[in-house]
């Protein structure tokens, strides 16, 4: 291995806390401290071990040059059209950011905003963009070093010119044009409150409308409840510019509250669904006829109607039913519902007339996803007679599909094809493992054809299992590198996620946290026990919440993985809400201050509070980043020097710190494959891969 590595000095400290009774030591609370000197000192020494123990490794050219080569191939997001103008992003392959153009007609796209100019490193990204529905204006967002905080710009499309129109110190935020473009609805942190983000549970969201033409500081203030704290609002426009919709979020996590009032009504918002009892998304309206889906008597979720004159649950009128196969997304498109639907954790698109009749199911090319990794769905308006689709597969980078509903013909709109990689070569298959509980539990493996079981096979094992996000076959720039190289790609479908609708939600939340972790191991030992790979060269990897799945799994069980990737996790389950976006998780965590039962959940599993002196655990890649405002580096520094601490081999604990980059959004292409060259290289080192 890397031989025993000398790691730089970590003070212990001598904080105790108390839970109920218990004494809870805290020795690393000073790593909290990301401007302390001291902490940047410990920080430095750490990335630069580091790297030096990484740089040393064999493959790492050979590991650079052909992520490089399968990394450069266009590569389009899904296009919006608005008037005659069609709005995308595009990177022509290894730029830093992709850009946004413009098409008009057969005319050829035009860069409208690049936003690769505008810092030296390529870390200035665009988070969000939203045109008007003519077409002439678009906002921007932009964020700069991956952080959540960004900067509104709109740029006039026919000139290509910039408005004076400048907000700042916006998070969590979109926008939602007036039908005119006169100006949008928003929301923001109360003005002074710029780091509000920073587990203060007492500063909530409050909504604007910017007109055009006018200063950020006087935007017109348009709600804001001083009881209801800790929440944010999105606001948005119905398509018939008569009502503006709000929702409310984050005082659950498998509830929202949906308000609305006429848009030029200057009066309160009326209350349409305040109990807190469901998910309620408004998808449209006819006139007073709103359509939500819901989860309200379907936890697989449906589309109801209801008349806003007569809200009342028995006045609903179903559209689509709730059925075994959980709704993803809903879109509205020529005056038709496309129900983006799970079927065996792969998605498949269902058209639905608005009196709820059946029309048909639309054939696509594979196995797969719809969508983006945030959008589930299609892009387009509800009078607007096509749609546009993106899809993907673990062996195919997202294609953009256009798809006519007069002649229900599919054409594709942008191919992808990646050089070099023949996927042919390659297939996905579907397995289940069992969890202890008797739970099925869905896994993807991908691999060459024909593969030998003979357990000697590296392999990679992805999940994520929390907030309803559900792992349906998405394409990874990397993945060729890695098959090529005698690697297998699984992802498990472990309780948290939404493959099968709200009740898989909720069986991995709170106290069942655990199933998601039983599922995870259960998962583990399938690919182990057919011959898949071993324990010796099982690498598992998770990101965010995805990294903590991997470091509770990583000390619950040291002997089943051989390699860990654990990126931008969080770690401290009893003080992750005091950090930035953390106050948003107790609504799926718990909350280890405010109940004894969340207390002894939360310790039951946390991996900081579980790593065990003298445990050979095995090695470990902590990746973080020095700009995360969403989970804060100090979840991934404590998690780094309490195991160098307490580990008993020679198995390493590094922590890597890349510098000018957040949680993962707006990360520079070079960036990812600097990345991905240090991961593969420390796979090929740990599990005598043999490549050069």
């Amino acid at each position: 291995m890397f031989g025993r590595l000398t790691y730089p000095e970590t003070r212990r400290g001598d904080v105790l806390d108390d839970f109920f009774g218990t004494a809870v030591a805290d020795p690393y609370r000073w790593l909290e401290d990301a401007d302390d000197p001291e902490v940047l000192e410990w920080t430095r020494k750490q990335h630069e071990m580091t790297m030096e123990a990484l740089n040393g490794l064999a493959g790492r050219a050979t590991f650079e040059r052909r992520l490089r080569a399968v990394w450069d191939y266009p590569q389009h997001g899904i296009p919006r059209k608005r008037g005659d103008r069609l709005f995308l992003m595009r990177n022509d392959g290894l730029q830093a950011q992709p850009i946004l153009y413009v098409q008009e007609g057969a005319t050829e796209a035009r860069a409208l905003v690049d936003p690769n100019g505008l810092s030296d490193d390529g870390t200035v990204s665009i988070l969000d963009w939203q045109p008007t529905g003519d077409g002439r204006l678009v906002m921007y967002g932009l964020s700069e070093s991956g952080l959540d905080w960004v900067k509104f710009r709109i740029k006039d499309v026919e000139s290509g010119e910039d408005l004076a129109d400048d907000l700042a110190k916006l998070k969590f935020s979109s926008v939602a044009w007036r039908a005119d473009g006169s100006g949008f609805y928003y929301s923001r942190f109360p003005q002074g409150a710029v780091d509000a983000g920073a587990g203060n549970p007492e500063v909530s969201h409050q909504v604007y409308f910017h007109k055009l033409g006018t200063a950020q500081a006087d935007d017109a203030l348009i709600y804001h409840d001083p009881v209801r704290k800790g929440v944010t609002y999105e606001p948005k426009v119905s398509g018939d510019d008569r009502y503006l919709i709000l929702t409310i979020n984050w005082e659950s996590r498998i509830a929202n509250r949906l308000f609305y009032k006429a848009i030029d009504d200057e009066g309160d918002f009326i209350r349409l669904f305040d109990d807190l009892d469901a998910e309620y998304i408004f998808i449209g309206n006819d006139g007073d006829i709103f359509y939500i889906l819901t989860t309200n008597g379907a936890l697989n979720w449906r589309v109801v109607a209801v008349d806003i004159k007569n809200p009342a649950t028995e006045n609903w009128v179903d559209v689509v039913s709730e059925n075994g196969e959980a709704i993803a997304g809903v879109s509205i498109v020529n005056q038709q519902f496309v129900v983006t639907a799970m079927r065996s954790v792969q998605h498949v698109i269902k058209i639905y007339n608005k009196d709820g009749s059946f029309d048909r199911e639309l054939a696509m090319p594979t196995l797969g996803s719809v969508g983006e990794r945030a959008h589930a769905g299609a892009y387009a308006s509800p009078k607007d007679d096509s749609m546009f689709i993106a899809w993907t597969s673990f062996l195919q980078p997202p294609e953009i599909m256009q798809y006519d509903f007069a002649t229900g013909e599919m054409q594709p709109l942008f191919e992808a094809t990646v050089p070099s990689f023949d996927p042919d070569r390659y297939e996905t298959t579907q397995a289940f493992c069992q969890s202890p509980d008797g739970t099925k539990v869905p896994i993807f493996i991908t691999a060459k054809k024909g593969l030998d079981l003979n357990g000697d096979n590296p392999a990679i094992m992805y999940a994520y299992g929390g907030y309803h996000y559900s792992q349906t076959p998405w394409y990874r720039s990397w993945l060729p590198v890695w098959f090529e190289n005698g690697g297998v790609a699984v992802v498990a479908n472990i309780r948290g996620g939404g493959e099968y609708g709200e009740a898989w939600h909720r069986a991995g939340m709170f106290a069942g946290r655990q199933n998601t972790y039983d599922d995870f191991h259960a998962a583990a030992e399938y690919l182990i026990d057919r011959g898949y790979t071993s324990n010796k060269k099982l690498a598992i990897e998770g990101i965010s919440n995805g990294g903590l799945l991997v470091a509770v799994c990583m000390t619950q069980r040291p002997d089943l993985y051989g390699a860990i990737l654990c990126h931008v996790p969080t770690i401290d389950m009893l003080r992750f809400k005091y950090f930035t976006s953390g106050r948003y998780w107790t609504t799926e965590y718990g909350d280890a201050e405010s109940s004894k039962e969340h207390f002894e959940f939360l310790t039951a599993y946390g991996p900081l509070h579980n790593i065990k002196a003298g445990q050979a655990y095995p090695p470990i890649l902590i990746l973080t980043a020095d700009h995360d405002d969403r989970v804060v580096p100090m979840h991934s520094k404590k998690l780094a020097a309490a195991l160098q601490q307490a580990n008993e081999s020679d198995n390493v604990i590094l922590l890597r710190v890349q510098t000018r980059a957040g949680h993962s959004q707006g990360k520079p292409t070079w960036k990812r494959i600097e990345e991905q060259v240090d991961i593969f290289a420390f796979l090929n080192h740990v599990f005598d891969m043999g490549v050069d």
